[in-house]
Order: structure tokens, then C-alpha cells, then sequence
């Protein structure tokens, strides 16, 4: 994952800019270094936020990477209790069939 050259509160400033009208989003783009795609992926996804919210949403997407990692470290420490209590083994069960 590549990291970012702007904050969110950059990217919803940069937004805003265009939004005033006084430069074109080419101009903006050339501006400050990304390309037309970067700008409406932006738009997209930060369209009409002001800084605030641009926040909160961070935190929510944070909040939600916390828990999906919680949930698979707990589900792998299932798994390790589960084969750690299973006394037939892949090998001693292999040895059991071929007696």
C-alpha cells in the first residue's frame, strides 16, 4: 500500500478550492501534482465534507480495521488452541491407517 502525499484534511481543502470555481480542476491538478483521476477518486469518496467530517470518517474506517484485526487474531488463536487439544496429527493419523 503506497502512502499518501496528502492528509484528508488536505485533500477536503484541495475539494473546496475547486468547488469556488476560481481555478479549473486542471489547473488545481497541475497545482499540486496529481492527476484528474486522483482529483475525482477524491470527489468521490470526500465530496461535499468539510475537515470535521473528513475525521470522523477516518476514525470509522480505523475503528472498523481494528475490529476485522481483533476478529482474525482471535479466530487464529482458535485455530492454534484447537490443533494444540487434537492428539491425531496429521502424522499419527496417517500411521493409524496403514496399521
Amino acid at each position: 500500500m503506497t502512502k499518501n502525499r496528502f492528509s484528508d484534511e488536505q485533500v477536503v481543502r484541495i475539494l473546496q478550492e475547486a468547488e469556488v470555481g476560481e481555478k479549473t480542476v486542471t489547473d488545481i491538478c497541475r497545482d499540486r501534482g496529481i492527476t484528474k483521476n486522483t482529483f475525482y477518486a477524491w470527489k468521490k469518496k470526500y465530496g461535499g465534507m468539510n475537515v470535521e467530517e473528513s475525521r470522523r470518517l477516518r476514525e470509522r474506517e480505523n475503528a472498523r480495521l481494528k475490529r476485522i484485526l481483533a476478529e482474525r487474531d482471535l479466530e487464529i488463536d482458535v485455530m492454534k488452541e484447537l490443533a494444540s487439544k487434537n492428539s491425531w496429527g496429521p502424522l499419527q493419523s496417517a500411521r493409524v491407517q496403514s496399521s
